[in-house]
């Protein structure tokens, strides 16, 4: 049920009673008949915030200090979660609608005063928008009325970006990466962007976004790099202010990840244990902290230890360390809003290097509690994943038993109040109801897809054109030589999808632009759409291994000595016939261009250069946007936003911590494929 009201705001309610006080109503979410102040929209959300936050038990203050209960609509599966049920019965055999609760979720709203959740995969938008209102009208029953303050990963990317966006290439409007948007080098393309998200999120239900990611990207290898800004931190702070102020306060953003992730040792990530450090050997600790815009709702620390970078010797987890937080983020930079940590970093870790949980870094040895205790003594407010209120209520037993139940609740209301703050702002309380028509319209937005569309295009970067090989004029023969498709794999290197002979260009979009033909001989012109090498994670049976970003085999006799423990050994990637391929088709073509469309997520050593007539390289789009640009329906306009390396040597050079600190590769005709680089005829 809706009320509007020409003089406040509209609420929405299923259960809840209605209170009329001087002409304006308000919802009584407790139910005593009076609008306290927590339910009286006329004060500041500060003030509604504190009054809650007072009045709440204790374990209500835990639960919502836990963030991020993954789920999927509906329950067919869970991120590393099993035997998901409705009433006891796995989905397929309950007779469930696709937007019902299941139980885990139940239990963690009714029983565990949970009111943060993470929504991964989903059927659509009318699946959302339903489960969405059975939430809200479910914790709407509940003491105090809490609604829920429903998060999401970036959904609007062309696929799934691995584990890291489970939510994304699905029902929403379709960018670029932020890599890609970087490339566009213009500030309002993402907030373009960010104001379609905005509408597409709060017409499902969404009032959190675990985004963006300011982490420079100053390590090539790291396999987060898609998702930044780039490794130029005027770059990455301007567009990460850009898509902050304009999805908030609607949308509270969670910027990732304290005090930058992109500086792994090796390029290895911290989701493994074999990633867990994060170094800086260039000492430039400040530029990661500095790209980063502050007004944003909350910030999320990343795995990683940053290591030697605490002037007192400690190595822990960046979410247990007061210096990260407390000296760092919150007194000299004076962060005063929510700190959440990174998912699953306080159960235990299981002895396996490369497991996806149990990332209590440097914490080991400490039980849940203490760890819990640990990360809020430092200055986190709430936890991310895998974490339940009863371990925070272990944190509370022992705060309790140290500095005494006044010090506990004072701390406990402390951070409650910046949560709830950050859910008043959003007018979650007077309406986190949806229009189930609204949502289906709103996601159904043609010209959302036609501006996601532009922005792919402005995207995709022309590196090379040698002798005006591009356009080539629309209705020309094209000859398109299949590849070896690699297979797909999961972070810790599980095989999720056989490798197979394809193409890794729309073969039917192309056949808009021109006529496609079986051989060389026929064609006017090739096309050779290939990706970036895929090489690897840095660890193979039970052995630290190089990231290769080249195609042909790799032997780091380059990498520092005394600091590398995989220097000498050699490793293959799974896409080393792109190279091949590229000169294949070149040998075949004679003088007649070979154009190469490259798919990448991060840099790449440029092997196949001199063999290619032209070079358009895009960070995430569909094959329109290549096609726009090699018929000449559109001319280029993106620049990198980062270096691509002369060399694997120069990769083993450069400083994890350092931006733009290698020599980029040139090409025949002299190109250098340098940061800010792009042709644009």
């Amino acid at each position: 049920m809706l009320i509007s009201q020409r003089e406040g705001p509209s609420l929405g309610y299923t259960s809840a009673r209605i209170i009329r006080v001087d002409g304006k109503y308000f919802k009584d979410l407790n139910g005593d008949g009076v609008v306290e102040p927590y339910e009286d929209w006329r004060l500041t959300s500060a003030e509604r915030a504190a009054d809650l936050a007072y009045r709440l038990p204790v374990e209500y203050l835990s639960g919502l200090m836990t963030n991020g209960h993954t789920v999927n609509v509906p329950g067919i599966s869970s991120m590393s979660v099993s035997g998901i049920t409705y009433n006891g019965k796995p989905y397929a055999e309950s007779g469930a609608e696709p937007s019902d609760i299941c139980d885990r979720l139940y239990d963690a709203l009714v029983n565990f005063d949970t009111r943060q959740v993470l929504l991964a995969h989903s059927d659509g938008p009318e699946t959302i928008a339903r489960w969405n209102n059975k939430v809200q009208a479910l914790v709407e029953a509940q003491p105090f009325g809490i609604p829920c303050a429903n998060s999401t990963d970036p959904r609007n990317e062309i696929k799934a970006t691995d584990e890291y966006n489970a939510g994304s290439g699905g029902i929403c409007s379709q960018w670029p990466t932020p890599l890609g948007l970087a490339a566009t080098f213009d500030t309002t393309v993402v907030r373009d962007f960010a104001a379609t998200l905005k509408r597409e999120y709060l017409a499902l239900g969404f009032r959190t976004a675990l985004s963006p990611q300011a982490d420079l990207a100053t390590e090539p290898r790291w396999r987060r790099v898609p998702g930044t800004f780039g490794e130029n931190p005027e770059l990455v702070r301007a567009m990460a202010s850009a898509y902050i102020n304009q999805m908030q306060p609607e949308i509270n953003c969670i910027e990732k990840h304290w005090p930058g992730g992109g500086t792994g040792e090796g390029g290895r990530d911290a989701h493994l244990a074999i990633g867990k450090y994060g170094v800086f050997p260039g000492g430039r600790l400040q530029s990661h902290m500095d790209a980063f815009d502050l007004n944003a709702a909350g910030i999320m620390p990343y795995y990683t230890i940053s290591y030697n970078q605490d002037p007192s010797g400690e190595n822990v987890g960046n979410s247990y360390s007061s210096y990260m937080i407390d000296s760092l983020l919150r007194q000299r930079y004076g962060y005063k809003g929510i700190v959440c940590t990174d998912w699953g970093i306080v159960p235990d870790y299981n002895g396996d290097p490369l497991t996806t949980g149990g990332k209590c870094y440097g914490v080991e040895d400490l039980s849940v509690g203490e760890r819990v205790l640990k990360a809020l003594e430092a200055g986190v407010d709430e936890f991310g994943g895998s974490v339940m209120a009863a371990d925070i209520m272990a944190a509370w037993k022992i705060w309790c038993k140290r500095k005494g139940e006044d010090s506990a609740r004072a701390r406990w209301e402390k951070s409650a109040r910046k949560i709830l703050e950050s859910m008043f702002r959003t007018g979650l309380f007077e309406n986190p109801y949806v229009d189930v028509a609204q949502a289906e319209a709103t996601l159904s937005d043609h010209e959302a897809f036609v501006r996601g569309e532009e922005a792919q295009i402005r995207s995709v970067v022309m590196l090379k054109n040698h002798a005006a090989a591009l356009p080539v004029a629309r209705d020309a023969k094209v000859y398109v030589p299949k590849r070896h498709i690699p297979g797909v794999y999961s972070m810790t290197g599980r095989q999720k999808k056989a490798p197979y002979v394809g193409y890794s260009v729309d073969t039917s979009v192309v056949a808009k632009y021109y006529r496609l033909v079986d051989s060389p001989e026929l064609a006017d012109f090739a096309l050779v759409a290939i990706t970036e090498p895929e090489g690897g994670i840095g660890y193979k049976d039970g052995q630290y291994m190089p990231i290769s970003l080249q195609y042909s085999p790799y032997t780091a006799s380059n990498a520092r000595k005394g600091e590398r423990s995989y220097r000498g050994k050699t490793i293959r990637v799974e896409n080393e016939t792109d190279l091949s391929l590229v000169k294949e088709t070149k040998a075949a073509m004679g003088e007649k261009p070979v154009v190469v469309l490259l798919s990448a997520t991060r840099p790449v050593v440029m092997e196949f250069e001199p063999w290619a007539d032209a070079i358009l390289v895009a960070f995430g789009v569909r094959s329109k946007a290549f096609l726009e640009l090699v018929s000449g329906g559109r001319q280029p306009s993106g620049h990198l936003p980062m270096q691509f390396p002369a060399s694997m040597a120069e990769v083993e050079r450069q400083l994890e911590d350092v931006p733009q600190d290698m020599v980029p590769w040139t090409d025949a005709d002299g190109n250098i494929y340098d940061f800010g680089f792009g042709l644009n005829k």
